[in-house]
């Protein structure tokens, strides 16, 4: 996604207009539509009050995607209560089937013991809560899924 489509995408989640975006940032109306067309970028103290006025570090304006955006503010709104009430195979696999029939394929009590072993490694090492050593563990999958072991 170009410079301007994230400067787009900021000032509609922000709720404001270009008038009153250029009003805040004392220039015109042209100059926003520019940077959002990508006709011209502002300069660098212009893209920190922008980053302010949205409410998002430089590096998140930068990259803004609205949808990632929203997902993670509905993440960041749901209680804990309501997380626990989902039914996270069954809604991961509409779109990943293979959660909702591995159960039927894989031995994954020999799974669960070798997972334990390696959360309460991190718990008794670090100091982990179990959340915690869940969490680790998680992402270490990702990371490795990803290709980006750090």
């Amino acid at each position: 996604m170009s410079l301007g489509n994230s400067l787009f995408n900021a000032r509609k989640k922000s709720g404001m207009s270009q008038e009153e975006v250029a009003e805040r940032l004392g220039v015109s109306r042209q100059t926003i539509s520019k940077w959002e067309l990508g006709e011209t970028l502002p300069d660098i103290r212009q893209s920190k009050k922008l980053s302010t006025l949205y409410h998002l570090t430089l590096d998140e304006l930068i990259d803004f995607d609205l949808e990632l955006k929203e997902i993670e503010e509905v993440i960041e709104k749901t209680s804990e209560e309501k997380q626990k009430k989902i039914d996270w195979a069954k809604v991961w696999g509409k779109r990943y089937p293979i959660l909702t029939t591995y159960q039927d394929q894989v031995d994954a009590e020999s799974y669960k013991v070798k997972l334990q072993e390696m959360l309460d490694s991190l718990k008794v090492k670090y100091g982990y809560s179990n959340e915690d050593s869940f969490l680790v563990l998680k992402d270490i999958l990702a990371r490795i899924w990803n290709g980006s072991q750090r």
